[in-house]
């Protein structure tokens, strides 16, 4: 288990390895790159600027709030002072690192979409590199751009679904917390294993339940994957070249864990050149 969790951790890695092997390859990551850095700006721009006010004001709150009480303590505890603006900087790095967290969430929603059309030559390529072969479900243009909406509307459902049993379970004494952040963690890597999964899944054609289902039937070599790309698509500017390194990772390892175990016999399969 423990090299399976390692190893999908790996991907992003084998993904630069055959850039540099297939050189061809950075002809489909010209535009995608310049949509995300573009979306980036607007988003951190945007979102940043309101975090740190939001945070700077929550510490000067917290600090002034506990320093009121603290001064009616006696003496020998006002060195509690320190521990409230510690406490106050503390929750305010917190949240800036949970927004940097959210925006880098949201780029890559944007960043996927934006860039659907370069992304899939881009996987269609490093399916053909790795497998010998290319397997399309023809559906018609209707019918796919209807299957990419609902895909996104029955993501935000999962999540919103998931979320307030989540938030309750916080409440309950001793492991709430250590449970339900958990339960968070679980399902922002599922979310996360869904989008960068999605071009070979979605050239099968499979059913958001399949594909749900396959990303849990890779646990935990997913859970590994899905945490170093969270972690690729978390910190600012990085981020901003990362998304097509993890959209090429998902792939591999689909490519790699997932399609060997599978069969499509409505596929169409079109044979390297």
């Amino acid at each position: 288990m423990d090299f399976d969790l390692i190893s999908g951790a790996s991907y992003p890695l084998r993904a630069v390895k055959m850039f540099s092997r297939h050189p061809k390859l950075l002809q489909y990551l010209a535009i995608p790159m310049v949509v995300n850095i573009v979306v980036g700006i607007i988003l951190y721009t945007l979102s940043l600027r309101w975090a740190w006010r939001t945070a700077t004001g929550g510490y000067i709150w917290i600090n002034n709030t506990f320093t009121g009480l603290i001064d009616r303590l006696p003496q020998w505890l006002q060195w509690l002072d320190y521990g409230a603006s510690f406490l106050a900087g503390l929750l305010g790095i917190i949240f800036v690192a949970a927004i940097f967290i959210f925006v880098g969430l949201i780029l890559v929603q944007f960043g996927v979409i934006l860039g659907a059309p370069w992304y899939g030559q881009l996987s269609e390529q490093i399916e053909k590199l790795r497998t010998d072969r290319l397997e399309i479900v023809e559906v018609g243009i209707v019918r796919d751009i209807g299957r990419a909406v609902l895909f996104e509307l029955k993501k935000l459902a999962l999540v919103f679904s998931i979320s307030p049993i989540l938030f309750g379970i916080n409440f309950i004494p001793a492991l709430g917390s250590v449970v339900s952040s958990i339960g968070g963690m679980t399902l922002t890597l599922t979310i996360i294993c869904l989008d960068f999964f999605d071009a070979p899944f979605e050239r099968r054609r499979f059913s958001f339940r399949k594909k749900l289902g396959l990303v849990y039937r890779a646990f935990p070599a997913s859970a590994g994957f899905g945490f170093v790309c969270l972690t690729l698509v978390s910190v600012p500017l990085i981020n901003l070249v990362t998304i097509p390194i993890c959209v090429s990772s998902g792939t591999l390892f689909v490519c790699d864990r997932l399609l060997p175990k599978l069969t499509s016999p409505k596929a169409v399969t079109a044979n390297q050149p």
